[in-house]
């Protein structure tokens, strides 16, 4: 009998032939043979939500005292206490090496230590990691999305360490996800998809011609630039063929943008809307939202104020009630059997353990949906942290994605296990 039947192809499958490969789409013979008791939706799309908040929140306020499931909410908690069997509480956690204080908030998602030394670069984040590898099945490969924020902060950056311009208008990706241009102007982003791609192959043919006259080292470095173009070549054919096909069809109306940025947690509350539907209608399955509370800085700087301390907790309280509104909302969306909420990993946190003194350690995170079972309070030391990274490298294998380490971290999170 040649075993090789039953032996699953690789996901990377490629063609190759007078120089070209050619990656193979999801085919049947990619997922190994499923007994009668695996069920059918393991070939529904997992996603992964990523959200963070670059001021921090008050940790005496989230952090439960017990470990465990039996642990008792503290007041931040207490706002997702219709979702406490479908989270993760950590405590305990934190990026080896970073830190910086608020320079800190661009390494959430990359775990890349020292930004606050000079030469610094970052490394890829996790949600470019996905999008890299499963991004093609959807309209939009990844979505990098922010609110209130002036300054181009982002939490998405690519394999060579560049930012990824967030878009900070609810309204805006509204209309890109779901306002279907006229003719005319499909056919001008198609012409500009072309243009840019004949730009790449010309860069392409003068690569080729220096690999004459450059050292071993320069032509290693040349071609690793070489793949990105390639690569890049391969998401604007994608992207051109999009851009032919209709847009989903919502009865939501287009959002009113928020102008006052005191007012961010509206702005949290409108782009979850907007990040609901895009998940819904399965236009992206990447997304990350940079929170930008700068306008409650000196707040967080407390020092211990009553007054100062009710009045942060009131903007912390809101951020955490509309987190919680996103989770009822994929909770609520069925996808066959599942819900979205089943399927989709909402990861929330910050990159400051506490505002009140900079520190980068102790992270307040938490972990929703996707898969895993939750119910509980995954504590690790205060003094000697856990690595954050492994928590990523837990949802990469979750997405599907194998990876021998992320970042720092060469693990996945110990006591999360699948569902």
């Amino acid at each position: 009998m040649n075993l090789n039947l039953f032996r699953p192809l690789s996901r990377r499958t490629a063609l190759k032939g007078l120089g070209v490969v050619l990656t193979l789409p999801f085919l049947e013979a990619m997922t190994p043979v499923l007994s009668a008791a695996e069920p059918a939706t393991d070939k529904i799309p997992r996603r992964l939500i990523a959200i963070q908040v670059n001021q921090g929140i008050m940790p005496q306020l989230f952090f439960p005292e017990k470990a465990g499931s039996d642990y008792e909410a503290t007041p931040y908690l207490t706002k997702l206490a219709a979702h406490r069997q479908q989270l993760t509480v950590f405590s305990g956690v934190s990026h080896p090496g970073v830190s910086g204080g608020h320079m800190a908030e661009r390494c959430f998602l990359t775990g890349s230590p020292h930004p606050d030394r000079g030469g610094f670069r970052n490394w890829v984040s996790i949600d470019q990691q996905a999008a890299e590898q499963l991004g093609s099945a959807t309209r939009f490969p990844s979505m990098t999305l922010a609110v209130g924020n002036e300054g181009g902060k982002t939490l998405s950056f690519t394999r060579s360490g560049a930012a990824i311009s967030a878009d900070r208008s609810p309204r805006s990706v509204f209309r890109k996800l779901f306002m279907q241009g006229n003719p005319e102007e499909v056919e001008a982003a198609v012409e500009a998809l072309r243009q840019g791609r004949s730009m790449l192959d010309f860069v392409g043919t003068q690569t080729k011609r220096l690999n004459g006259i450059l050292s071993l080292t320069d032509r290693q470095r040349l071609d690793e630039y070489s793949t990105a173009v390639r690569d890049l070549e391969g998401r604007l054919k994608s992207s051109e063929a999009w851009e032919h096909q209709p847009k989903p069809k919502v009865t939501a109306k287009a959002p009113e943008d928020v102008k006052d940025a005191r007012d961010f947690v509206k702005g949290m509350r409108l782009m979850f809307d907007v990040i609901k539907l895009a998940v819904e209608t399965d236009s992206s399955r990447f997304i990350t939202l940079f929170v930008d509370s700068t306008v409650i800085h000196n707040a967080t700087h407390h020092g211990g104020r009553p007054e100062v301390i009710a009045e942060l907790r009131g903007h912390e309280e809101g951020q955490l009630a509309a987190l919680n509104d996103l989770l009822t909302g994929l909770a609520g969306a069925k996808e066959q059997n599942q819900s979205l909420l089943d399927r989709t990993m909402v990861l929330y946190g910050t990159c400051m353990g506490s505002a009140n003194s900079h520190s980068n350690d102790n992270l307040p995170v938490l972990l929703a949906g996707g898969g895993f079972k939750h119910g509980s309070h995954l504590a690790f030391s205060r003094e000697r942290n856990y690595p954050l990274g492994n928590l990523f490298m837990s949802m990469l294998a979750r997405l599907g994605i194998p990876a021998k380490a992320f970042s720092t971290a060469t693990g996945t999170m110990a006591g999360l296990e699948l569902a």
